[in-house]
């Protein structure tokens, strides 16, 4: 009932239809071709997480070898990955389950010249994700991780994988004082504090931000460390900033679009907007933005 509601609200349809794809493959790949003609390069999120059974979670595999198999003839290579929730495939089940299914979905990527990103989700699952990128990093050293600045701990994974793809966000979960920075003034500085020691390390820094600030930090810190356009990229969310983002690759920077699309769009907005009030003003102010 809430659902049927919320979906025939035009201003919430609104919403669906400016940040998710669509429901369906197709619109996944829709998108993802019309980025690209765009000179964007794209990471894929199947909607979904905390699956309750087995099944669900073997569902949400065989939608990502899917779409993977869609996206094969159009040769996008690394151009177009994916990024998977653990939570999606099980992880709160059976963790050895969880990482059978996400390395089927490494290996389905590896058939395109892809890879896949691992989301970082709450707090409580730090620990067990960088576990499973431990153990897809001995037969796939190029998956990455999203680690969070508004954690604590996070400096220290920063140092840990400096040598790998990390994908920097601030952190859109709610999280207790007891991990984490609370003010936007904190956690702004713990992500400059951890894209200094990203941009010093060896590996491929994923700058995920929207901010101005945070891209010329980025841009000045990459200079600082001399490194080339091509070994860092930033990421941004599907139709927020557009304008940015093209001006950004035009510009010779990596640019690549976070896509979401599935038919659980609905928890997707519902958890986005009880995690965080804020995330309703984000999403809104976006509205108005190209």
């Amino acid at each position: 009932m809430a659902r049927r509601v919320v979906s025939r609200s035009p201003l919430t349809r609104r919403v669906v239809d400016r940040f998710v794809a669509g429901e369906q493959p197709i619109d996944a790949v829709t998108a993802t071709r019309r980025l690209a003609d765009a000179g964007l390069m794209v990471t894929i999120d199947h909607l979904g997480e905390e699956v309750r059974d087995t099944a669900a979670a073997v569902q949400t595999v065989k939608a990502y070898v899917g779409l993977l198999e869609a996206l094969r003839p159009l040769e996008f290579g690394d151009r177009a990955e994916v990024s998977v929730k653990l939570s999606a495939v099980g992880q709160r089940l059976d963790g050895a389950m969880a990482l059978d299914h996400a390395r089927r979905i490494c290996e389905a990527a590896r058939e395109n010249g892809s890879t896949v990103t691992l989301d970082m989700e709450d707090h409580t699952t730090v620990d067990a994700t960088l576990e499973v990128l431990r153990a897809l990093r001995t037969d796939f050293p190029d998956t990455g991780v999203a680690l969070q600045s508004y954690l604590f701990r996070t400096e220290a994974d920063c140092v840990d994988l400096r040598d790998s793809r990390v994908r920097l966000v601030k952190g859109a979960y709610r999280e207790p004082a007891s991990v984490a920075y609370r003010r936007k003034s904190e956690v702004d500085l713990a992500y400059v504090r951890c894209l200094r020691l990203l941009m010093a390390g060896d590996g491929y820094p994923m700058v995920a931000t929207h901010d101005d600030r945070m891209i010329a930090i980025a841009e000045l810190l990459a200079d600082r460390h001399e490194r080339s356009r091509d070994s860092y990229e930033f990421q941004m969310l599907y139709g927020i900033r557009a304008d940015k983002q093209r001006a950004l690759a035009a510009s010779g920077a990596n640019v690549r679009v976070y896509v979401p699309y599935g038919d659980d769009w609905y928890g997707y907005f519902m958890r986005r907007l009880a995690e965080r009030p804020a995330n309703v003003a984000f999403f809104l102010r976006s509205l108005g933005s190209k």
